[in-house]
């Protein structure tokens, strides 16, 4: 877990509510939820994408395993989030709950027939698969810094703009999932963390040092040389 002493209320992410296509405002879409175990596959590289999810409570990694066995991971999705939405008919990550996760999901087809007729909720799609792709975008810019280091600093930069608890930022996803997010491994993600907190960065809190404080975001930011 980190912790965070700011909040970006613009950050936070498009409701299924705020489409219009909660089952109470629009009778066209039904909304069901389900609870999935920490690690439980939600759904599967190239299983047919026929819902769209929501984080309600808890995170969910979006990932591919590689031909040599690597993982590599493509998004976290935290409460909140929206995630599943595809341009074809296949899912091209397979996603599972970091922790014990409920989701929200509806229909694929309920959400097109919505937009088809209505301007707003159209709108509202389209932004979210541009955001997706622009992830994407930056994810692959990530992936291609020299130094881990800057993968780090650009991770907490993004983590400390998408979560929005008061004054603590807490990350479900464990140092192996962040090495498989940025390409490193365990041990270099670990290195760089104590770096970090060595060049006064960060503060750890507690012995498990599993919450860090960011105490100089100008600093960090300084490392994040896409900025």
């Amino acid at each position: 877990m980190f912790a965070r002493i700011t909040n970006d209320p613009a950050a936070r992410p498009i409701t299924l509510d705020a489409l219009g296509m909660g089952s109470y405002s629009n009778p066209v879409v039904s909304l069901s939820e389900f609870t999935y175990k920490k690690g439980t596959e939600i759904f599967g590289e190239k299983e047919p994408a026929e819902f769209v999810y929501q984080v309600k409570i808890g995170a969910v990694r979006s990932y591919k395993l590689l031909s040599d066995g690597r993982r590599q991971i493509g998004a976290f999705h935290l409460a909140g989030d929206i995630f599943g939405l595809e341009n074809g008919s296949e899912h091209r990550f397979t996603a599972e709950a970091i922790v014990n996760t409920t989701v929200r999901l509806v229909k694929r087809r309920s959400l097109e027939l919505v937009a088809e007729s209505d301007a707003l909720v159209s709108r509202n799609l389209l932004g979210m698969t541009t955001n997706n792709l622009q992830h994407a975008e930056d994810h692959m810019l990530l992936l291609g810094r020299k130094t881990s280091l800057e993968r780090v600093a650009a991770f907490l930069i993004e983590m400390d703009r998408r979560l929005t608890a008061a004054g603590v930022m807490a990350l479900p996803m464990s140092r192996r999932d962040i090495a498989d997010y940025l390409g490193l491994t365990l041990e270099t993600v670990s290195r760089a963390l104590s770096r970090l907190h060595e060049l006064g960065i960060l503060g750890f809190i507690g012995a498990n040092q599993r919450q860090i404080v960011l105490l100089d975001r100008q600093q960090l930011a300084g490392l994040d040389l896409q900025n």
